[in-house]
């Protein structure tokens, strides 16, 4: 099946090098100004395929400092001057408009969101950085290598109880650490399918992201031809199922029948296990989960606390959520109802807050009934935005623990602060087992231990809310238009290209896992996302709050090295001296920038201010040993940073000088390995430097004049 998509996407003659067009494209209005700025500064004339811009993320009126409705104004003033779909605040969450109007059988989209995931109806989704979505703004390709595609094959049936999100945690638990399916296409095939509703089937492929795979494709049938029909698409429909003889790169086997509800405790996805087994082994699991979390909170405030929610023998917790694209969907929320049905939640105990992922979603509930027999409950329903999935709303307290339906539980994903000494404990699970948790008073249940009567609710969808509400000016551009922009929105600082060298200085360096929420952190910080430079004041603060000032400090050396020729700093001004002395050229033919140092660099969301920012602080390139998507390397590729990965074990520190000689020689030849030079003391005394060897793994011709020119804006100015 994925060869058959790619195929028809592909504009190159090379199926191994492949250059793809998608049929549409996602954003929301936490990146898209970004992005819009960034195809404006790159020449674009209008939308050449269907653009979605989604008002999902940041909806909360004023955050931080900012007016976030000033995005929207943005937003909606690029639909009409581009010709684009303008999807207003609290209508939908992104990718579950996608599935109800977008997505069809055989279509690739691409999405500025990691969680851009349409298998289940047979479209291809790819969640990137921004830069990728620009480049096919500007008509051109996503270029990558032929992916391997692994074979997810399903047998048996669930039992009651046990949901979409029990699957997927079971898969991400199998299959993240040991990278089984980092950066590969899932393909969903067997008869265990057949047996699973189209949300049921949704649920699991929307967290197919946390297993680290590329994207994902399903089988499909009648299910899914009855999906697009109710949905107006019917003649979108077409059976998909692998070729006779068809062969896989690997195989992951799952029978539904022995899965588990599950809990993936914090700080990962990936930290997951049936909830009998967290139960046998509470004691031991929380005391070793409670001194990670310690570790990631340091000595600001009160110790982090976990054991403290065990008593009796039982774990408790404190809030319950239901939320976005993973957990808001319409068969979640009626088995909550039936779970919770003549029950009442107390004003003293735990919360649970649903946000249904869309107002067609919503408008059914209360059709239903499902939504009034959940107030009575004492659930509140939200509005239909991602919310706590994103951390901008339900922020737990100090040491409280929360159990979610979404998609992530990082350390400040749900918007804890532990560098300032706020430090909150976030769970995955299933909306069922919340909502069997929720009706024992907080006690943690798996939903299998209640004897529930479930009924068979149906989605009826109403396609009036969007022919109402959502504007589609698809190829009905006016040039003329004037943009509105709000205080808060800049263009992008002037960023620059590389020179003969490139002369680095480390800002961070660090143990373990650097993520995209440590690089720059969701929730209120983000309300600064339309301005580079404000924004880039947030990165790494709930890691390493004096990262910023150093990354500015190395910036501001090569503002005075670019204007003067000197900098006014005695050392590194002998270090420039010995590098012209020994690699030839000029003090003006040396590029000072920083550099972030880590073992693992990358993990998690696609939003490219976890590279922008670092580029706009002056960045040029980070070395790890590995990067954990292939997503965040692209990112780093398209701001003009050097992707430099080495196998050597990494012992780098703050302050560090490394030099890449004739970097620009390296990129124009197609060199792929690098000798990454440390400087210290010993290059005053001309002695041999220390070498760490790097390499830049593959790079396409034009990834490597991407770097060369500082920049995806600058490549594009540059060929205009």
């Amino acid at each position: 099946m994925t060869y058959g998509i790619l195929k028809t996407h592909n504009h190159s003659r090379d199926m191994e090098r492949l250059e793809l067009k998608f049929d549409a494209l996602v954003s929301p209005d936490n990146n898209y100004v970004n992005i819009l700025q960034t195809a404006r500064a790159s020449g674009i004339e209008r939308f050449p395929v269907p653009y979605v811009l989604s008002n999902c993320h940041h909806t909360l009126c004023a955050v931080g400092g900012t007016i976030n409705e000033d995005d929207h104004v943005f937003g909606l003033g690029n639909v009409e001057k581009y010709g684009g779909i303008f999807v207003p605040p609290y209508r939908a969450v992104l990718h579950q408009y996608m599935r109800e109007i977008m997505a069809g059988c055989g279509k690739m989209i691409l999405g500025s969101d990691s969680h851009t995931r349409y298998g289940a109806l047979g479209t291809m989704g790819i969640g990137e950085g921004g830069g990728e979505v620009v480049k096919q703004l500007l008509d051109r390709t996503y270029d990558l290598a032929y992916p391997p595609v692994i074979a997810v094959r399903l047998t048996g049936k669930p039992r009651p109880g046990v949901g979409p999100q029990d699957v997927a945690l079971a898969l991400v638990a199998a299959c993240f650490k040991n990278h089984f399916n980092k950066n590969k296409v899932l393909e969903f095939v067997g008869p265990g399918i057949r047996d699973l509703s189209m949300e049921y089937r949704m649920g699991i492929d929307v967290m197919t992201t946390e297993s680290a795979a590329l994207s994902s494709i399903w089988c499909t049938d009648e299910k899914t031809e009855e999906y697009l029909s109710e949905h107006g698409r019917g003649e979108e429909y077409r059976e998909m199922r692998p070729e006779e003889g068809a062969y896989y790169d690997g195989l992951i086997e799952i029978d539904l029948s022995e899965v588990e509800c599950m809990i993936a405790l914090p700080f990962h996805p990936s930290n997951a296990m049936p909830i009998r087994k967290f139960k046998e082994n509470m004691e031991e699991i929380l005391g070793g989960i409670q001194e990670e979390g310690q570790k990631i909170k340091g000595t600001k405030g009160e110790p982090f606390s976990l054991m403290s929610h065990m008593r009796d023998g039982e774990f408790y917790v404190d809030q319950a959520l239901v939320s976005g694209c993973s957990g808001g969907m319409f068969e979640n929320i009626g088995a909550m109802a039936d779970i919770l049905r003549d029950y009442g939640i107390p004003g003293n105990g735990l919360s649970l807050g649903i946000n249904p992922a869309s107002l067609p979603v919503m408008e059914d509930l209360m059709n239903q009934g499902i939504g009034a027999q959940l107030a009575l409950c004492g659930a509140t329903l939200r509005p239909c935005i991602c919310g706590p999935c994103f951390g901008v709303t339900d922020v737990p307290a100090n040491n409280q623990a929360s159990i979610r339906h979404m998609t992530r539980n990082y350390p400040n994903r749900e918007g804890s602060k532990p560098g300032q000494g706020q430090m909150a404990a976030a769970c995955l699970m299933d909306a069922r087992s919340i909502a069997a948790t929720v009706r024992n008073g907080g006690r943690l249940t798996a939903a299998t231990e209640l004897e529930v009567d479930y009924r068979q609710w149906k989605h009826h969808f109403n396609p009036e809310i969007y022919r109402n509400q959502v504007f589609d000016n698809y190829k009905k551009g006016n040039p003329e238009k004037t943009l509105t922009m709000g205080p808060n929105i800049a263009d992008w600082p002037r960023m620059y290209p590389l020179k003969k060298h490139l002369l680095l200085k480390v800002a961070g360096a660090y143990e373990g896992s650097v993520t995209t929420d440590e690089l720059i952190p969701s929730g209120e910080a983000s309300s600064f996302r339309s301005n580079p430079e404000k924004i880039s004041d947030y990165m790494m603060i709930s890691r390493d709050g004096e990262y910023v000032e150093r990354a500015k400090a190395v910036r501001g050396l090569e503002t005075e090295l670019r204007e003067k020729g000197t900098a006014g700093d005695e050392e590194l001004n002998r270090i420039l001296g010995e590098i012209v002395r020994r690699y030839g050229g000029s003090v003006r033919d040396i590029r000072l920038g920083s550099v972030m140092v880590s073992h693992q660099i990358g993990d998690g969301s696609s939003r490219e201010q976890a590279a922008s920012c670092q580029k706009v602080l002056g960045g040029y390139a980070n070395i790890a040993n590995e990067y954990a998507t292939k997503r965040y390397r692209s990112n780093l590729i398209n701001w003009g940073m050097l992707p430099l990965r080495t196998e050597e074990r990494l012992t780098l520190k703050e302050g560090d000088y490394v030099l890449i000689p004739d970097v620009e020689s390296i990129l124009r030849e197609g060199k792929t390995e690098v000798e990454a030079r440390i400087l210290g003391s010993e290059i005053q005394n001309s002695q041999k430097s220390t070498v760490i060897k790097c390499t830049l793994d593959t790079l396409t011709e034009k990834e490597r004049q991407i770097l060369l020119a500082g920049g995806l804006i600058n490549y594009y100015k540059e060929q205009r």
